[in-house]
């Protein structure tokens, strides 16, 4: 890595630390920014990644979270045709109380991930830190894992894709999902959905490591009352929903 690779990404990690406790708006931070990992070095079990969301501060009518999902990996019709979704927005409603919810469903990056179970190549993984991710390379089409998940967050890629993100590969006949957005969880930065919903002021999204007992997260998890979808199957996602 040369000098000014070193002082870029020494930059990075330093302005992304800065900017964990920035107010963007009254009552919003951005909270719990990972910090920037060295491109040499691998993902750590120390850290698991996961997402919380607080139901009481998702709009059913904002979908900034979906939009800043596709711009940021491509998964969208501009940049080919697709029928991927990453992220979607689900409204739910209570039959007990009326009371409605609208929450944005991904992969869950499950601590014990179906879909890694029945991937007979490999190509669909969870890394050390918690992100369930699907190599391509290796991905045969077999679409076993798509129906493995319960959550139907998996995506088959049916036509050619043109002008990629090259942080995010992609491929024609393969299976892919949410990424957590890994690639800026490296280099020190939110994920895309979460960036977007704090920048719209909304705070229903919060990101960071749930092994760190001093973290936002796990303080969150740990006191409030949140919700596993699924919660049934004990895979123990590593996405958390509050409110509902």
């Amino acid at each position: 890595m040369s000098d000014t690779d070193k002082s870029r990404r020494k930059f990075i990690g330093t302005s992304a630390a800065a900017v964990a406790g920035l107010s963007i708006a009254p009552g919003v931070s951005l909270l719990q920014t990972a910090q920037a990992r060295p491109a040499d070095q691998a993902a750590s079990s120390k850290n698991r990644w996961g997402l919380l969301i607080d139901s009481n501060k998702c709009s059913s009518g904002c979908d900034k979270c979906v939009t800043a999902c596709f711009t940021a990996n491509w998964v969208k019709e501009a940049h080919g045709p697709t029928d991927s979704q990453w992220i979607r927005k689900v409204d739910l409603k209570s039959l007990s109380n009326g009371k409605s919810h609208s929450l944005p469903v991904m992969c869950q990056h499950c601590e014990n991930p179906p879909c890694v179970d029945v991937c007979p190549t490999g190509a669909s993984f969870k890394r050390a830190d918690g992100i369930v991710l699907v190599d391509r390379h290796i991905c045969i089409g077999c679409r076993y894992c798509m129906m493995a998940c319960p959550y139907k967050a998996r995506s088959f890629v049916h036509h050619p894709l043109t002008d990629q993100n090259p942080e995010v590969p992609r491929g024609q006949g393969t299976v892919e999902a949410c990424t957590l957005c890994d690639y800026r969880i490296d280099r020190g930065e939110l994920p895309a959905c979460v960036d977007a919903c704090n920048q719209e002021g909304n705070g229903a999204m919060l990101f960071g490591d749930l092994n760190d007992p001093s973290s936002e997260i796990a303080k969150r998890v740990a006191t409030e009352n949140t919700t596993q979808i699924r919660a049934d199957l004990q895979l123990n996602p590593g996405v958390r929903y509050e409110g509902v």
